[in-house]
Order: structure tokens, then sequence, then C-alpha cells
């Protein structure tokens, strides 16, 4: 078997979670994918599964591997796209995450767009409200609004998003409306789980954060959104997430001049895969949605 068929199959193992799954995808025998990750852990020397009845799942040493081998086959199928003159054309599979809502709204019509065009493209969208690991998790690109943590990854900004701060009217004219940002201290609060600090709010102007202590804690942006609606507190949102609510009187937005920082979006991808077709196509298309001037306001 030769060693490429072997890279293969390792990191279908691995992000497949199994071997006979892993064979169902390459549509070969699971003896035969057995057969092939033993052959590259005796090349290798290293044993890279712990194998149980329940569960396949990656040593130490098969976890630092599967980069490299993603890497490899990666490079390998760019430089035949190139050869064979499609480097223009996007195909396959292409993996992106985003935020639930902002996906939604704002990367579900840019796919839309892409599978029209490339008939040859499949995409899987992954939306969820947490950032989740681009390289292990054979992520091509990923949205994330926010700052941004020191990486290998290469990073593009395509907007940024405003934060708000909003209550229901009946709980303002059940609580009062809170006229400066030490007022927060008297109010309930409702914070969300994820990758924005539930505790801390950072206003524009202040150089420390704002200690908030939430009288509600939930784990998705559409429950903050109801809660709030609901009359539970004030909740700190983006302004996508509460455009309708705030256009309709369900929502009013308060201290809106000491308004917490804008958050920045940006794109993040592996450097070998910027010159992929997919990617490119998907990042220009995103640049062009033109996100700087549509979240700010």
């Amino acid at each position: 078997m030769d060693r490429l068929q072997t890279l293969e199959m390792f990191v279908t193992v691995a992000e497949r979670g199994g071997f006979a799954a892993a064979a169902r995808e390459l549509r070969v025998s699971p003896p035969a994918v057995t057969r092939g990750i033993a052959e590259l852990e005796a090349r290798l020397g290293v044993v890279l599964f712990h194998r149980s009845t329940r569960a396949v799942t990656l040593t130490d040493e098969g976890s630092g591997f599967l980069d490299k081998a993603r890497r490899i086959i990666g490079e390998l199928d760019e430089a035949e796209r190139q050869l064979s003159g499609a480097r223009s054309e996007p195909r396959g599979q292409f993996h992106v995450t985003a935020p639930v809502a902002f996906g939604r709204l704002h990367v579900l019509p840019v796919v839309t767009e892409l599978l029209d065009r490339h008939a040859d493209l499949n995409i899987q969208m992954m939306l969820i409200d947490r950032n989740v690991r681009i390289i292990e998790e054979g992520i091509d690109v990923a949205v994330r609004i926010g700052s941004l943590a020191d990486s290998a990854l290469k990073a593009v900004r395509i907007g940024a998003v405003r934060q708000v701060l909003v209550a229901s009217p009946a709980y303002l004219a059940r609580r009062g409306v809170p006229e400066s940002v030490a007022d927060l201290a008297g109010h309930q609060i409702i914070g969300t789980t994820g990758p924005r600090a539930a505790t801390e709010w950072r206003f524009g102007g202040r150089r420390d954060p704002v200690a908030v202590r939430p009288r509600l804690l939930v784990n998705t942006v559409d429950a903050a959104v109801a809660a709030a609606e609901a009359g539970v507190g004030i909740a700190n949102l983006l302004s996508y997430q509460v455009a309708d609510s705030l256009r309709v009187g369900r929502l009013i937005e308060v201290l809106r001049p000491e308004t917490p920082d804008a958050l920045p979006i940006h794109l993040l991808f592996e450097a070998s895969r910027a010159s992929a077709p997919a990617t490119r196509a998907f990042v220009d298309a995103m640049r062009a949605r033109g996100l700087h001037g549509q979240l700010s306001h």
C-alpha cells in the first residue's frame, strides 16, 4: 500500500472517528483500512490511535501528526489542481463555521451564491456559538467575531459589529433606565456563555472592563434575546442579533453614549489553504458583502 494512501486513511479515520466509517468514506473494506493504519504505524514507529470496542481516538503522537498529514494531502491536491488547469474553479468539499445568527444572516447567502455558481462545489456549514478548533475539526474557514488570540492562522478582517445593551420596555418601566455604566450595578443582567465573557463588559473610553454579575446565564443568543424581551433584565448583544426586536420596539437600547466597543469580524484559515479555489472564492464573496458599514449602525 503506498504512503499517500495510508496518509489518507489515517486522516479519514481521525475525522470520522472509526475504521468502519473511514472505509465507507474511502469506499474500501474495513480490513484494508486496518491494514493501512498498521503499515503507517509500523513505518513511523508509533501508535497513532487508541483502539477500544467503543471508540477510536488519537494518541498524543497521532494528534501531533494529524495536522502534518492534512497539510501534505492538501498541498498535493493543490498541486494536482494547478497542473490540471482547475486552479481557478472551486470544487470538492468545503467546510465553514460561523456563529449561529451571523451565519444564518450573512454566511448562508454567500454559500447559496457559491453553490449556484460552482456545480462541482459542496459546502458543509457548522453554525455554532463557540470557537471551534479549526485544524482539529477540519474547518477550511471560520468566521470569528471579537478579538483574536495569537496563532499561526491567517486572518482577514471583513468588518465590525456594534455591541448594544438592550432591555424590554416593561423592564425599564419597572426598574428604571440606567443613566450611566455605574447604574448597571443596580440592574438585573442577562449573560451568555461562549467566546464573549459574561462577567466583564468593555466600554469605549474605559481602559478597564466593567464587572457584571448575571442574574440569568444562558448558552444561546436566541435565549438571551427572548429573556430580554420577557423583561428579565439588560443584555449585551450584537446589533444584528437584535435588529428586528429594536425595530418593532420589543427591545430598547440603553446607554448608547457609553456603548461597548465594536467587535471586529475576521475570517480565519490555515495559510496553506489561502490559495485553494474554494477558500479564495468564499473570502472574496464575504469581503464583497460589505459588512464594514452594514453591521456598525
